[in-house]
């Protein structure tokens, strides 16, 4: 097992060791957020998804999101896994682990983690359809790639 709380792999996920990152005896709640491939967005038909990442910078964000919910949640621990490359339907792309005493903070602090991967996050999805591929942009959906794939030096600003 990696023993690394925040990570981008190309390898399938394994969800019971990313759970097991955040164990403690001190913690009553573990929330589990496992976001998959679906095959219908918007009606289009959707075949499988590739992802890329800035690596180094996604990992150093992931940490960043961790200790903003170590602030915000003083008793949580957290783990999040991200997988890049082809991923096919049903595939987990991201699993997020949070461990508390409570469930309510646990609840919490992983919607806080979906959301904060979204908005600073260097991860890219490209869609690829029955008829074509698209760059999908930011995870927000709200800056486009017309050109394709995103260009790293944007990234690096």
């Amino acid at each position: 097992m990696s023993y690394s709380l925040y990570e981008i792999v190309d390898e399938p996920i394994n969800v019971e060791e990313v759970i097991q990152k955040v164990e403690r005896r001190e913690a009553g709640a573990i929330n589990t957020f496992i976001g998959t491939v679906r095959e219908w967005t918007s009606g289009k038909r959707t075949m499988y998804l590739t992802y890329q990442a800035y690596q180094p910078m996604a990992v150093s964000m992931l940490e960043k999101i961790g200790l903003e919910m170590e602030e915000k949640w003083p008793d949580t621990k957290a783990a999040i896994t991200h997988r890049i490359g082809r991923l096919d339907i049903s595939d987990i792309a991201v699993v997020i682990c949070v461990s508390s005493p409570h469930r309510k903070a646990a609840y919490e602090a992983n919607e806080y983690a979906i959301e904060r991967i979204k908005q600073i996050v260097p991860i890219w999805k490209k869609e690829h359809w029955e008829d074509g591929a698209t760059w999908i942009g930011d995870q927000l959906e709200k800056v486009p790639y017309p050109a394709g794939i995103p260009d790293i030096k944007d990234v690096k600003k």
